[in-house]
């Protein structure tokens, strides 16, 4: 049986059901075809699922799509506007801080979370914001150097 909930979706708000049992990143990814975020490890440790709720990263591996009805989820699909790049998607290509690219939405999602809660976070303050996120082809000096650009803005 499905519950029904109202939520706020890159901007759009949304009326949908949703299976009790469902994880977030199941229903983005299975229900709506948001294809941006990617289960790596599936226990919340990894952060290649990481979206926004409410301006906050969170893991959505972790989080039941129920518990969305009433918040704002933004996704990598939702940062840019108008055809235009968010500054944090336009600082990781400046820096080149990606390689295989699994990791990179959520690295992005978590970044542009500091970002909002921290507009001038610290090398340190990065460093620590972002240790939920597991980059397997050690991009994190390129990712450090896109938040400190973008910290110094």
């Amino acid at each position: 049986m499905k519950i029904n909930i109202s939520t706020t979706l890159n901007d759009r708000t949304l009326e949908v059901s949703v299976y009790p049992n469902q994880t977030l990143l199941e229903f983005l990814r299975d229900d709506l075809c948001l294809k941006g975020s990617v289960e790596g490890c599936g226990v919340g440790v990894c952060g290649s699922c990481t979206v926004l709720v409410d301006n906050r990263p969170v893991s959505s591996c972790l989080m039941l799509a129920t518990d969305a009805a009433g918040k704002r989820i933004t996704t990598i699909e939702g940062l840019g506007r108008n055809g235009a790049l968010d500054p944090v998607q336009e600082a990781f290509l400046k820096h080149q801080a990606f390689q295989c690219g699994y990791c990179t939405p959520g690295m992005i999602m978590a970044v542009k979370g500091l970002l909002l809660n921290n507009p001038h976070p610290t090398e340190s303050q990065a460093r620590d914001y972002l240790s939920g996120n597991l980059c397997r082809c050690g991009t994190y000096v390129e990712v450090l150097a896109a938040v400190q650009e973008l910290a110094g803005r």
